[in-house]
This record gives structure tokens, sequence and C-alpha cells, in this order.
């Protein structure tokens, strides 16, 4: 989307089209600076340089079975051929019971585990279920090359076996720990602070009377922690200007991206927009056209990102794959993540301007809306795997985007 489509998309009461916000909460945010950390600390942060091969992998030939080492056809007598521990060693030899070091003869055999280095002049390697074995004679079929991993099978020296920009998993550590790697250079992942404001919240127990329970500050560690970020304990703010000043100036100093909850509307106790202004705020998004969501916000203090969710708990998750993901991508240094459509058998009725995010179940057939689907609701998000994209219109829709439910897991991501 180039410039002038995002300032078309936001034309219409200062609000942003969902797409478009998506968009422009990535494009906000820079990479974080590249830092170099011990492989315990690299999980779940995005390499900022390829990883490379410095050495081949594996360095010599290996056995990929336990068995014998076999060279040339059958029979083959047992040797020893100086393996210690599935390793090759340097021993002092005799001419009979021994092969040379390291090295099989035609027609000689020396027993191997998997892993094992194979001596010189293996031709393959007799698994145990398919040996037959007469004291030193040994038989059974072994075509070349069978059960051998070669040297450089994997990788050979200089090879570039993750480009940059690629998640570190963790098939990726252990790959890296494999070629010999302690440390990576990596984006690190983002520090987030989250505010949760609001004097009517409690944080156990039943609510009583003209109480609510918090449910959005359960739902905050584990969104973070799947979208590849760190979270600070949320911080209760209750209402108030000067408190949620104070309270945010604070979070703005240790963080790269802040959520704030519940204080993202235009009513009396929402102190977020005024507060922004105060500490010279620039606003990037004022609002989304969508449903749940609309009253979500995203603004720039100094290097540090802010995104306002709603108080509503479903607004707030809506609003947080909204915005909040892509903006942690970008300080990831990832892309946009890219969504794909899927039928929707039933069809999904449209808003006639706002985008709908639809709580559904991915069947191989399609999406299944689940009910429970209002703003103040969860229970349709709990038992759903994705939103379902609706784009506003007309008509019905039979087809919609996927926007998973667990920002970590992507199975729909193109």
């Amino acid at each position: 989307m180039t410039s002038a489509d995002v300032r078309h998309a936001a034309v219409g009461a200062g609000t942003f089209a969902w797409d478009a916000a998506r968009e422009v909460a990535h494009a906000a945010a820079t990479p974080l600076p590249p830092r170099e950390v011990a492989l315990a600390d690299a999980d779940g942060a995005v390499l900022a340089a390829p990883l490379v091969a410095a050495t081949d992998h594996p360095p010599v030939a290996r056995s990929a079975m336990d068995g014998y080492a076999v060279s040339g056809a059958p029979p083959w007598r047992v040797v020893d051929a100086g393996l210690q521990d599935g390793h090759l060693h340097a021993i002092s030899l005799r001419e009979g019971g021994r092969a040379a070091m390291g090295h099989l003869a035609g027609g000689q055999a020396c027993a191997v585990v998997t892993g094992s280095s194979l001596p010189v002049g293996t031709t393959s390697v007799l698994a145990d279920e398919d040996a037959v074995r007469d004291g030193e004679l040994l038989r059974g079929a072994a075509p070349p090359g069978r059960h051998i991993r070669p040297a450089a099978e994997e990788c050979a020296a200089g090879d570039e076996v993750l480009p940059a920009g690629s998640r570190v998993t963790t098939a990726a550590l252990g790959l890296a720990a494999a070629l010999g790697h302690d440390r990576l250079l990596v984006h690190p992942l983002p520090r987030v602070t989250a505010l949760v404001t609001g004097n009517e919240l409690v944080r156990s127990g039943r609510p009583g009377p003209g109480q609510v329970r918090d449910a959005i500050g359960p739902m905050l560690p584990g969104l973070v922690t799947r979208a590849g970020a760190r979270l600070a304990d949320p911080v209760a703010v209750p209402d108030g200007r000067d408190v949620m000043h104070t309270a945010l100036a604070a979070a703005v100093g240790s963080a790269d991206l802040v959520l704030v909850s519940g204080s993202s509307a235009a009513g009396p106790a929402d102190h977020l927009r005024p507060t922004l202004t105060e500490l010279g705020a620039e606003i990037l998004v004022d609002g989304v056209r969508c449903r749940p969501g609309h009253p979500q916000a995203l603004a720039r203090i100094g290097d540090t990102l802010v995104v306002g969710l709603p108080g509503n708990p479903l607004a707030a998750l809506a609003a947080f794959l909204t915005v909040a993901v892509p903006a942690l991508a970008g300080l990831r240094g990832e892309p946009l993540p890219g969504l794909i459509a899927v039928p929707v058998p039933g069809g999904i009725a449209r808003h006639p301007v706002h985008t709908r995010l639809v709580p559904v179940v991915v069947e191989p057939y399609g999406a299944v809306p689940v009910g429970h689907a209002g703003s103040a609701m969860l229970r349709g998000a709990a038992a759903a795997d994705a939103f379902a994209v609706v784009d506003p219109g007309p008509a019905d829709a039979i087809a919609a985007r996927l926007l998973p439910l667990d920002p970590g897991a992507r199975p729909w991501a193109v």
C-alpha cells in the first residue's frame, strides 16, 4: 500500500480502514538494533544476519544405523577398526585381528553405532537386523552407500543455512549448536509494558455490584509472549488524568511498546488521548473502521510506540491483533503477517462500512462462526481458531481472510 493509499484509507471520521491500520502499525516500527546473544537467549528472536555453517556438517562420513561398516562384497571378516565410543582413535595395530588404523580393506567389517565416524574404505553400513554373523564372518545385503551419511550431507562450510529475518525456532537453536555456534546476532525481543485502567476492575474473585472482573490483564501476557515480545508485569492504573500521565510517562522510558487498555475511547474516564497530547505524541492511528475494536489507537512518543486498546475484552483482543501484532513484527524485523482467504459455507453478514472480525473455527470445508461475538464477550473467541476478517460491503460474504487468535501460530500465513 502506498502512502497515498494510506491517506485515502484514513479519510472518514479520522479513522483508518482495517488493512490500512495494520500497514501503518507495521511501517511505524523500526527493527530493534541487532545484538549478539547466547543461544539460550535467542529463542523466539529474529536473525539479524544469516546463519552460516562454519564447517562441513557432518564433518566426516557417519553411520546412520547401528550395525557394521563393511567394505566391498560379502562375506566380510569382522575386525577392530580403532573405534572407541563410536569414534576413530589412533591405536597400535597388529596384523590379522585389526584393520589398518581407521581403514577397512575389501572384505572387512567393523561394528559401528548410529553417528559413528566411518573408517576410510567403507562402502556401506549393514544394519544389525540385516546382519548374519558366524564368528568373525559376516553376511547380509548391503548395497553401496546404504545407511551412510556422507561428509557435508546437510551443509558445507560457508553455506547459508538460514537467511537473515528468520525466526529462531527451537529447531534453529539445535541447528546453530550442531554447527558450532554459541551466540547469534539477532533483533532482540521487544520490551512491552501494559497499563490496565479502570476503577471498576477487580483482579480476583467474583465482582460485586458496580465492579467488573478484569479479563484483559490475564490475556495480555500470553498474547505478548506469543507475538514474540517480553511483557513486564501489567500495571493497574486508576482512572484519572494525572495518574495516567505519570504511568504512561514512566512506561515510555522503559519499553519499546506500551499497551494501554480501557482508556482509548472518548468518554469522561478515557484519558489516553489527552495524555498523549500532553506528552507530545505523534498520533498514527486514531480509530479503526472495524467491529469490534473501533476505538483503538496507535501513537509514538520518542522511540516508543503506544497502543490504545478498548476496554471490552473481545474488542481489546481484536485491537491487539490489528495494530499491536503488526507493530511487534516490525520491531522484531519480521514482515507483516499475511492472511489467506477461505470459504465461509454459511456466509457471514457484512457491515456496510466497517470490517467485521468474527470468531470462527476452521474446518476442512471452510470457516464456521461460533457465535458469542459481542465486544464484551470472550466465549466465542475461547472456542475459536481465528477471526474471520469480513470486508465491508452490501452482500453476505461467502469467503473471508483468517486472522489467527494465537499471534504466534500462523498456519494460514502466506
